[in-house]
């Protein structure tokens, strides 16, 4: 494998391939790789007692040499302490491999808890890399994520005004990051707000040192554009760790003599039978649902409840699967609004409800490639997650996009052995109306 430039570590794995599309848009070749690749279980020195697992299975050569790597960690809501033991592993292979700057992707609507696992995954790699400053912004304008003097706003609305206050696992109460990362770090927190950032990559790095002097190590910054996030690249050039969601990717590459090229999106040809899975239960997916069955679409919903009682859920979406997939994508969905997500919950339990429904989907998700699928499109991070490791992918070639933060992408799975098959792994929040119907016809 050649060398990379760019070592990126994600919480989950849609935010993987989100932020693998925005470094493939700016001209680098990426893959995605599932979980830890060759970790193994000792100290990684520089950090403060932390030690690293072996977790995630060995990265297969990779198809072609590549500028940057995606590890995707499903690290996002689980412990804090694992999450952290995980993203080391993660760093301690980057490194391995040369790595120039470390980048820790998580989601564009910061959604965490007062624990983390944002600032401790952060401070641990700050400690890892004996970093003395650091940058943390979810901004993604291209799909209406801005930061303006430290709020986050989704679309027109603060971020806790957008629905995110009822996420099932991390509900966002409060807008002000700095307010939300301080909560979850020992380091101090402090802001680099629009007025410097619309000055240019100088003036950040002016406002850097002032912040520095006055013992800030994390910096939430501004930016309401892509402009900002291009204006901050030259600014993060000398950074040994870049912590953001997937919008300040568009601005790296450049630092490293990369422009955009078609090349870097290149895929198989895509054929087969298509469909879409869907266990996100936020308000743009719960729309996709709705515009695919409006449509005319198949679809078939999944109730939490009946898998509970020991109904074999999975079994019955199949056969309900087989004859129509050879017509036209089929959607299997268990999305719903907050209020029925809240009863489900009441009566399995938080953590029991999202298992049950991701291990179903999962099943679900595995059968239909079995069956012939090899075009199919996941909805929800977690879902997602769940999903790839049931399809036994380890690697992903990083395709076009579909949608802001949604490209396709290319993978070997012991499911589909002979052709692999094409995977889109949306996060719940992203995307059209008209996204599952649109995604097919990209691809084509």
């Amino acid at each position: 494998m050649a060398k990379l430039v760019l070592g990126c570590i994600a919480d989950d794995f849609t935010g993987a391939t989100d932020l693998a599309n925005n470094l493939v848009r700016a001209g680098m070749r990426v893959v995605q790789a599932i979980g830890v690749p060759q970790a193994s279980a000792r100290p990684l020195g520089g950090q403060r007692g932390h030690e690293v697992p072996s977790v995630g299975a060995e990265l297969p050569p990779l198809d072609a040499d590549v500028d940057a790597v995606v590890v995707a960690l499903k690290s996002r809501t689980i412990a804090p302490a694992e999450a952290v033991a995980q993203s080391l592993a993660a760093l301690r292979w980057l490194q391995a491999q040369g790595a120039q700057q470390i980048y820790f992707k998580y989601c564009s609507t910061f959604d965490s808890t007062p624990q983390g696992n944002i600032g401790p995954v952060t401070e641990a790699l700050m400690d890892a890399l004996n970093c003395d400053f650091t940058i943390a912004t979810p901004a993604f304008p291209d799909n209406k994520r801005t930061v303006f003097k430290g709020y986050l706003f989704a679309g027109d609305v603060l971020l806790n005004e957008s629905g995110m206050q009822n996420h099932p696992l991390t509900p966002m109460t409060d807008p002000n990051l700095v307010r939300v990362l301080q909560a979850q770090c020992t380091r101090k927190v402090g802001l680099i707000d629009y007025a410097v950032v619309a000055r240019g990559a100088a003036a950040i790095d002016e406002r850097i040192a002032q912040l520095k002097a006055e013992g800030v190590a994390i910096a939430i910054v501004d930016a309401v554009s892509n402009y900002d996030l291009l204006s901050m690249g030259p600014a993060l050039a000398k950074m040994p760790l870049v912590t953001a969601g997937s919008g300040v990717a568009i601005g790296l590459p450049a630092n490293f003599g990369l422009a955009p090229s078609s090349q870097a999106s290149a895929l198989p040809k895509a054929g087969g039978r298509t469909a879409v899975v869907s266990g996100s239960c936020s308000l743009a997916t719960n729309r996709q649902v709705q515009d695919f069955i409006q449509r005319g679409g198949a679809a078939m919903a999944i109730d939490p409840l009946r898998i509970a009682q020991g109904v074999d859920v999975a079994t019955e979406v199949l056969a309900w699967a087989a004859p129509l997939i050879d017509k036209g994508p089929v959607l299997v969905y268990s999305t719903a609004d907050a209020g029925a997500v809240k009863s489900v919950q009441g009566k399995l339990g938080v953590e029991e409800a999202g298992a049950l429904v991701e291990r179903t989907i999962a099943a679900i998700a595995r059968g239909l490639v079995e069956r012939g699928v090899r075009q199919l499109v996941v909805a929800g991070g977690e879902t997602s997650g769940a999903c790839v490791q049931a399809l036994g992918i380890a690697q992903m070639q990083i395709g076009p996009q579909i949608d802001p933060g949604v490209p396709w992408c290319h993978a070997r799975s012991d499911a589909a052995p002979e052709t692999g098959l094409h995977i889109a792994l949306k996060s719940g929040n992203f995307g059209s109306d008209d996204f599952f119907t649109k995604a097919f016809a990209v691809l084509g």
